[in-house]
């Protein structure tokens, strides 16, 4: 068989494309559990919300857990320049960062943290 009979374009694994159907999974780095709190879930839960609001994806099921997401979901239509995957990992890691300066969370402070320098919000590095 050749290898466009199995789909495959050529792209890594995490290129995603408008109108199909991905199941995707966000980690945050080092497996840190920010979303243990029920409100650090809502921060997810909101994010999501609002992206359907704007009918920019539609979200067919989810998993929250502790130190990562499962999403089986459809990107619609770009969000102004970028993909609603890219607002959503930048709006949730930032209030996420935001919440945890707010209450002085030790994490910020450790010396993994502070030794980040690449995709970085606030010396603060998560990965979705």
């Amino acid at each position: 068989m050749k290898e466009s009979e199995f789909g495959y374009k050529g792209h890594r694994n995490s290129y995603t494309e408008l109108n199909e159907v991905y199941f995707w999974t966000i980690t945050i780095n080092k497996w840190q559990h920010l979303l243990m709190p029920d409100e650090n879930k809502m921060i997810v839960i909101n994010s999501l919300q609002w992206l359907v609001q704007q009918q920019l994806i539609k979200i067919f099921g989810y998993v929250i857990m502790l130190n990562h997401i499962h999403l089986m979901w459809e990107q619609l239509c770009m969000n102004g320049k970028e993909f609603p995957k890219n607002s959503f990992e930048k709006f949730t890691a930032k209030t996420l960062v935001n919440k945890m300066k707010q209450m002085k969370d030790w994490r910020l402070k450790t010396k993994w943290c502070q030794q980040q320098t690449i995709n970085t919000i606030s010396g603060l590095e998560i990965h979705w």
